[in-house]
């Protein structure tokens, strides 16, 4: 199955296989050998320290290889968003309590629930695809019965929206 991600989730995603591979592994690898060589293994902290850490990246980096594979590079930009979409940013009218709220439809790596990035994956993103503006809408949530209006259809850059964008320091296994 492919799974969509914007060109920056997928740059982002390249970065941290790169960075694993190339930079944090081998200097975890070389932390190992310098520990193996201080003697008795059973007993080594450092030695098996490393060792967790290596198996953690082999993990990560299983997993950051099998999302590559499946990925599904879309421009949001591209398109019209006048139905909603992958990259739509949607604004909702909940019918029950006349509020207003705002998601932006994005990959599952990109997903920022907290900040209104929900992954196309979510019931939520699935029941608004293909909707248009004035479209209403009930969906069963853990919270309950929802029913929304679609007020606007719109596009904002996913990574424009995104608070917690990981970094180098956050690939790393401390």
């Amino acid at each position: 199955m492919r799974e969509p991600i914007s060109i920056e989730g997928y740059d982002l995603l390249i970065k941290e296989f790169q960075y694993l591979k190339s930079v944090h592994k081998p200097i975890v690898a070389q932390e190992k050998l310098v520990a193996a060589s201080h003697g008795d293994r059973s007993e080594n902290a450092e030695y098996h320290a490393a060792k967790e850490k290596l198996r953690h990246i082999d993990k990560r980096l299983f997993y950051l290889n099998s999302m590559i594979e499946k990925s599904q590079i879309i421009d949001p930009s591209l398109h019209s968003h006048a139905k909603v979409s992958f990259g739509s940013s949607v604004r909702l009218l909940n019918l029950q309590n006349d509020e207003e709220e705002l998601y932006t439809i994005c990959g599952v790596l990109e997903a920022e629930v907290e900040n209104g990035l929900i992954s196309i994956h979510a019931p939520l993103a699935k029941m608004m695809m293909g909707k248009e503006e004035g479209d209403e809408f009930t969906i069963r949530l853990p919270s309950g019965m929802k029913e929304y209006e679609i007020v606007e259809i719109f596009y904002k850059n996913i990574f424009s929206l995104k608070k917690n964008i990981r970094t180098e320091a956050d690939f790393a296994f401390h």
